[in-house]
């Protein structure tokens, strides 16, 4: 069931540096010390999402891996985008790699 505004404003704080872009995409950049790093972190995505059967859109751009994450059978945010957004969460804190997280949403998000 997609989320009201409130409901996202509420989900929101409980995943630290995603951000609501264009009112349906969860967002969120991850920079790493290097290409390879950046791989094996969205490989192991890859694997949340085939478990998950709920798939993000992935852009990789050398060391900087964006997801943006959306429900479209539900036209929008779900609780379910919101639960994989914490399990990615987690994949980057043990990361082997991983720096300073970047939280500006891509162009054109917003």
């Amino acid at each position: 069931m997609k989320l009201t505004p409130d409901e996202l404003s509420q989900r929101l704080a409980e995943v630290p540096g995603w951000q609501l872009a264009d009112g349906k995409w969860l967002v969120r950049r991850f920079a790493f010390h290097s290409f390879t790093a950046a791989i094996q972190f969205t490989n192991r995505v890859a694997e949340v999402a085939e478990r998950r059967n709920h798939h993000p859109f992935i852009a990789i751009d050398y060391k900087v891996v964006t997801l943006r994450l959306t429900t479209w059978h539900a036209g929008g945010l779900t609780a379910e985008d919101f639960a994989e957004a914490a399990e990615i969460d987690r994949l980057f804190r043990e990361a082997e790699g991983a720096r300073m997280t970047e939280t500006t949403p891509e162009p054109g998000a917003g």
